[in-house]
């Protein structure tokens, strides 16, 4: 059995790649929400380290729009289009 927490199995997982909060969710059986709320609180816990949470945000797939308010979070849709076709945002540990 693992003994680390859920949020320290997800920070090891970005330092080795790039992940979508829905390629997390089923890796580590937990709901989307449960990812971003974790993917925060990492990006908090690495403030002042040398490392850091990097974001691809959300773009529209329809017109490319990708300035959304929070870039750590799943829109459901595009706020220029309306289209509800948006790519998730990826996350990565550098």
């Amino acid at each position: 059995m693992d003994e680390q927490t859920t949020r320290r199995r997800i920070l090891d997982a970005l330092r080795e790649r790039p992940d979508t909060p829905s390629g997390l969710a089923g890796e580590f059986e937990i709901a989307r929400g449960t990812v971003l709320t974790h993917v925060t609180h990492l990006s908090e816990t690495l403030d002042g380290t040398d490392e850091a949470l990097l974001v691809r945000p959300p773009a529209c797939r329809e017109c490319g729009f990708d300035d959304f308010d929070d870039p750590v979070n799943v829109p459901s849709r595009c706020p220029e289009c309306k289209h509800e076709g948006i790519e998730e945002p990826a996350f990565v540990v550098e």
